[in-house]
């Protein structure tokens, strides 16, 4: 810390109890100042060569007075009048960081200018100041938080003006140019480990941070600090990350709880204003600020119940950066249900418009593209989002109270986003399901629609089959491309793209549509598709597409005829299939005849889906017997 020593004479002042201040003489003291609830007994001589203003306060007491006067409105009180009256005797007082503000107030007040004597006290601290506490990194932050007690007399002298520029020329300065002491705890440099990296022996310059001046600024009140960033961004060669940075760390040394994205404790209008501060000090750039960061901002402000125009600002910036956040990022408090869906969507929303609007861009080469255009949102980051809302669909899935509409909104904004696999939808929809035993046959075919069979993967297919809180249309769906997926496979390499016709007509088309009349080629009625199966149904199913996989590697093993065993297999998969997709009476029956069980199935050569037998209810097993696979 700089500081600067003034005056030769020794210190004779002397203190009579708390609130008396007298200077040890031989010459009797002829004037009483009082400052505050302090009283000054010194000598007129010394005070009025130097100050105006108390020549003017003499000059206008009367005898009865006893040259008493009065100054209670000096800025730093009884302490900076002190040095100011030490000056003024020639006695020794040191100005340094924490003192020099209060004195050139003090200086100010008593006009202690060069008019009245050279070298008055105002040139000396003016000097100080500029030589040696302007000019040092944390002095200068020192001084700037003095000022707060003096903000009016510091705003007329400049005084903040001034460590404001300083501070920020400073951290605008090329990092290795930076020779004086911070702080850094964030990140420990290999020096400051004491593993200093070599070169053939010798040590290396120890490298500067570009974040250097963050920590250390956290020191300043949000109203100092808000002034320093603003001048260092105007200033502008301040990269968007670092400045991003130094919010985050600001915040996390201000507000209390902040890294677990909640507020505990401390004056609520006070951290209104500076959570709304600093999301106003946002850089504009895209990414400046990490999106966990801009979420747990998110998260307080809504708690703090900050102002709307904040939210949707930080609404906006993580939706540009969505791809980066993770699931438990978005798990935002809710009030009614247990997470706020209505903020995440709105979110979604940001990514979703910003992803259209790229596309209506001139088409450019991709490299070429995300370099020119901030609103370009890559295949890869698309495919992040899509994954990262089946993990968040999973996970509010748990919640009882969500509603299933707001379930297949999340779903459908990302549905045109391209998934190599859809095992994660399948876990959120079969966890909203096992969640939500209550809903509808129509409910269960909504939420499962969003799901494209043909991506899962073999273990997600396997767990679908055996899944009774699916409907027979998805379980069918699952076995039908697993078995198919294998059979032309080993036939000659083909995809479930290639198959006839008559295969593709039994499925429903990805928007919902029909390929072809499923209603022609099987008996089966809407309400039959929609069921839950049974565990013997799905075992009837298990059972009959084996032996579709056993005939497709019998096929198979002839390379030689590839064509004709593909054109075999399709044929089989075909008939297989139609066997399959009868009513769910017809799959009792199958059952029955196979010697799978004993009992009476009743009047099995109805087509009617309700069989008017009572004896019927006994022979399908129980629907509320349920057996847990996730």
């Amino acid at each position: 810390m700089k500081f600067m020593k003034l005056g030769s004479k020794p210190d004779s002042f002397q203190t009579d109890g708390n609130n008396v201040r007298y200077v040890a003489a031989e010459l009797a003291t002829d004037i009483t100042v009082n400052v505050g609830d302090v009283k000054f007994y010194l000598h007129k001589f010394p005070l009025l060569s130097r100050s105006a203003r108390l020549q003017k306060l003499v000059s206008t007491t009367d005898e009865e007075s006893n040259d008493e006067i009065h100054i209670p409105d000096i800025p730093g009180g009884p302490s900076a009048f002190e040095i100011c009256a030490k000056f003024c005797y020639g006695m020794t007082v040191t100005l340094n960081a924490y003192n020099v503000v209060a004195a050139r107030c003090a200086a100010e007040y008593l006009e202690m200018h060069e008019t009245i004597e050279k070298g008055n006290l105002i040139y000396k601290i003016e000097v100080f100041l500029n030589s040696s506490i302007f000019r040092s990194w944390k002095d200068s932050i020192i001084a700037l938080q003095t000022t707060k007690a003096l903000l009016t007399w510091c705003e007329e002298l400049k005084l903040i003006s001034h460590c404001v520029d300083s501070i920020a020329s400073k951290a605008c300065i090329d990092p290795c140019k930076v020779e004086w002491s911070y702080t850094y705890n964030r990140k420990k440099l290999p020096s400051e480990n004491g593993m200093e990296p070599q070169w053939n022996g010798v040590r290396k310059h120890q490298t500067v941070p570009k974040d250097w001046w963050v920590e250390d600024l956290c020191e300043l009140e949000i109203d100092f600090y808000k002034r320093v960033l603003v001048t260092i961004k105007t200033k502008g060669r301040m990269p968007g990350d670092v400045i991003g940075e130094a919010l985050k760390a600001y915040a996390l040394r201000r507000l209390p709880g902040f890294s677990k994205g909640i507020i505990q404790g401390g004056d609520v209008v006070k951290n209104r204003s500076l959570v709304e501060t600093i999301i106003w000090l946002l850089p504009t750039e895209k990414g400046s600020a990490p999106c966990s960061f801009l979420i747990k901002l998110l998260k307080v402000a809504i708690m703090l119940d900050s102002g709307e125009m904040g939210k949707r600002e930080l609404m906006k910036r993580i939706g540009q950066q969505l791809d980066e956040a993770s699931v438990v990022d978005l798990l935002i408090q809710g009030e009614i249900m247990m997470y706020n869906v209505d903020i995440v969507k709105c979110i979604l929303a940001e990514f979703v418009m910003q992803e259209k609007s790229a596309q209506t861009d001139l088409p450019v080469a991709e490299e070429l593209q995300e370099i020119r255009s901030p609103g370009y949102v890559s295949d890869t980051s698309k495919q992040r989002v899509a994954k990262l809302v089946d993990g968040y669909l999973a996970e509010i899935s748990r919640d009882p109270n969500l509603p299933l509409s707001k379930f297949v909104d999340l779903a459908e904004m990302v549905s045109r986003f391209s998934r190599p696999a859809h095992d994660g939808l399948y876990r959120a929809i079969d966890t909203y399901l096992k969640e939500h035993p209550g809903i509808s046959k129509s409910e269960r075919k909504m939420i499962c629609r969003l799901m494209d069979c043909k991506k899962l993967s073999v273990d997600a297919s396997m767990h679908a089959v055996q899944n009774e809180r699916l409907p027979l249309r998805v379980v069918v769906q699952v076995l039908f491309f697993e078995q198919v997926r294998a059979a032309t496979s080993s036939a000659a390499g083909g995809t479930t793209t290639d198959l006839p016709g008559s295969v593709r007509a039994l499925f429903p088309r990805e928007n919902g549509g029909s390929h072809g009349s499923s209603r022609s080629a099987t008996t089966n009625t809407e309400e039959d598709w929609d069921a839950i199966p049974t565990a013997e149904e799905l075992k009837a199913l298990k059972g009959e597409l084996a032996s579709l996989r056993l005939g497709a590697g019998s096929g198979g093993s002839d390379r030689n005829g590839s064509e004709d065993a593909k054109s075999s297999i399709d044929k089989a998969a075909v008939s297989k299939v139609k066997g399959l997709l009868i009513s769910k009476k017809i799959f009792s029956k199958l059952w029955l005849n196979k010697g799978g069980q004993g009992e009476n199935s009743g009047s099995d050569t109805s087509d009617s889906p309700v069989s008017a037998n009572p004896d019927d209810t006994k022979s399908t097993p129980s629907r509320n017997r349920r057996h847990s696979v996730s």
